[in-house]
């Protein structure tokens, strides 16, 4: 599996669950959840936002535009809650 439109299951991915974070807190837990997961070697990795006001999935998307380990990302097609993102392990 390689690519982010090929991913089903998400049950056995890393995941950092952001409910109740505020924005700063979530943008620096993301950022430490992306590095402990490079150092891992993990692919890829979901994070989960929830809907509410958009306030958290905004800080997300902005969060994995700048981090350059991000190759890509994308709201998971089944939990519009949920963020998967590819980890670039070059």
């Amino acid at each position: 599996m390689d690519r982010l439109d090929q991913i089903i299951f998400i049950n056995n991915l890393p995941t950092i669950d952001l409910h109740g974070f505020d924005s700063e807190t979530a943008r620096v837990a993301i950022n430490d959840f992306i590095n402990d997961n490079y150092k891992m070697q993990n692919n890829f990795i979901v994070i989960i936002h929830g809907i509410g006001k958009g306030i958290i999935k905004k800080i997300t998307f902005e969060t994995l535009k700048k981090n350059r380990k991000i190759l890509e990302f994308k709201s998971y097609y089944y939990n519009n809650g949920c963020t998967i993102a590819k980890i670039d392990l070059k």
